[in-house]
């Protein structure tokens, strides 16, 4: 499902430029080619995370109960009719999430935890999120 909001994600690329905001993904594995498959979806740089530091000490999993949740389900259903498939390889029960960090003392501007698979921010909600980033001369540089 991930492919999915990747895509929604790229998206926004040209506001994300307009802004000076760069697109960053984080993956906990490379299988095959895992990685190389995803950058058909997602339109910015990926890095390797296999010891799983971004993820913070306490991981949020769902186990293979979750696929009894009707959200689940709803949420793979609408995944499929969008043409999307996964590969269904590697662990899987990772809860993924997304963050708008604003430049300097701004911090973090959105955040957004996923709460069962496929659980993804709202597009408009980043897009707000985005649209409150101050530029900074760095940025303005850019």
């Amino acid at each position: 499902m991930c492919r999915e909001e990747a895509s929604d994600l790229s998206s926004l690329k040209p506001l994300l430029d307009e802004r000076g905001v760069a697109l960053f993904a984080v993956v906990k594995e490379n299988i095959a080619s895992e990685i190389q498959d995803f950058r058909a979806y997602f339109n910015g740089e990926i890095f390797l995370d296999q010891q799983m530091c971004f993820y913070g000490v306490k991981r949020r999993t769902m186990r293979s109960l979750g696929f009894a949740r009707f959200g689940v389900w709803r949420n793979l259903l609408q995944v499929w009719r969008r043409g999307y498939h996964g590969n269904r390889k590697g662990e899987g029960f990772v809860l993924g999430g997304l963050y708008v960090i604003g430049p300097e003392n701004q911090g973090i501007l959105l955040e957004h935890h996923e709460k069962e698979f496929g659980d993804k921010a709202y597009l408009s909600a980043v897009r707000t999120a985005v649209s409150r980033i101050q530029n900074t001369k760095e940025t303005q540089d850019n």
